[in-house]
């Protein structure tokens, strides 16, 4: 009589097709908004160790002064993606707003303040046009609102045939450079106040909530009684707001409006908000996260240029950092079983 023995299968074999989860204490530092908060102080320790102009105040005044635009951008595009959804427009829009600030005021003899909210009230009508188009016309997210960049970047040029406008009023451009307690100016209040509102709904209004559970599962958010289309309508006209009024501030800045302006900034605007945390699936994502991602790419742009680094470079270091971000948001929303 033959007897048979089998290999003990070891305890803590994983299961076929089980993928590793990370480790707890990568998962920790992963979460919220912590990674990124992380990230941009260590980024800060590189910069003011390799270059001396680094942590000077007037640098880190400036990191904050262009920071305005592209937070403006990231603070709406938050709010898409945590719906689950994209917007590729916000460049051109942002372009359309700063030409139709323009052309009112200088070519149509407008004040320049009704110019200014004409400026964001156009913006505004191309976000609702793009939640029209994902809601009642059921276009993906990325095709409504790749046609409105095309269709807003053509129209920011056929305004004035492609031209730049030149020269606003003093007062205007003080807006943005003018100091207050050394610190402050009239358009980083702006937008400390509305990152400040912008936390303050996601986390505590029900209206806030309710995007997150539309990113998790629009009909799982239908079915419990959210009115799914409403919001997402909603969502992408504040986004095309906060675009006018980034419009209007760019044209503060560069004391111009230009047809070109704006390019490439709906991508740093997903990056800023990826970095921050937030899934490109939807329902994962904080105010709080996009803010540092905002710095973060601040921050990048700035030590760079200080070490005299290509912007072509530039874009490519941006490109990994985007790369690694998806990355992260990956490892952090595997399976924990």
């Amino acid at each position: 009589m033959s007897t048979t023995s089998s290999a003990a299968k070891p305890v803590d074999a994983q299961p076929a097709g089980r993928r590793p989860k990370a480790p707890a204490w990568a998962t920790g530092l992963l979460t919220g908004s912590r990674g990124p908060a992380l990230g941009l102080l260590a980024m800060c320790v590189v910069f003011s160790v390799v270059t001396p102009y680094f942590l000077t105040q007037n640098n880190l005044l400036n990191i904050v002064d262009q920071a305005v635009i592209l937070g403006l951008l990231a603070l709406g595009m938050t709010a898409v993606i945590i719906t689950g959804g994209i917007d590729l427009s916000v460049g051109a829009v942002l372009a359309l707003a700063t030409m139709v600030l323009g052309w009112l005021s200088h070519d149509q003899g407008w004040p320049l303040l009704p110019s200014a909210l004409a400026a964001i009230v156009v913006a505004g009508i191309c976000g609702l046009a793009n939640g029209l188009g994902v809601t009642f016309t059921r276009l993906p997210p990325f095709i409504a609102t790749l046609a409105m960049m095309s269709i807003a970047r053509g129209l920011a040029n056929v305004i004035t045939d492609g031209q730049q406008i030149v020269g606003y009023p003093e007062w205007f451009d003080n807006l943005s450079t003018t100091r207050y307690l050394g610190v402050f100016t009239v358009v980083t209040f702006v937008l400390v106040v509305l990152y400040a509102a912008g936390w303050a709904y996601m986390r505590y209004r029900t209206g806030g909530r309710e995007l997150y559970a539309i990113g998790g599962s629009a009909e799982v958010a239908r079915l419990a009684g959210i009115s799914v289309r409403k919001r997402t309508v909603l969502v992408y006209t504040v986004t095309g707001v906060l675009v006018g009024l980034a419009g209007v501030f760019l044209a503060m800045r560069l004391d111009s409006s230009q047809p070109s302006a704006g390019t490439g900034y709906e991508l740093d605007a997903i990056a800023a908000v990826v970095i921050g945390g937030a899934s490109l699936s939807g329902g994962v994502g904080s105010v709080t996260g996009t803010l540092f991602g905002v710095l973060i790419i601040g921050v990048l742009h700035n030590g760079l240029n200080l070490l005299g680094v290509s912007p072509f470079v530039q874009q490519i270091v941006i490109g990994v950092v985007i790369a690694l971000a998806v990355m992260v948001d990956a490892l952090r929303r595997r399976d924990p079983r």
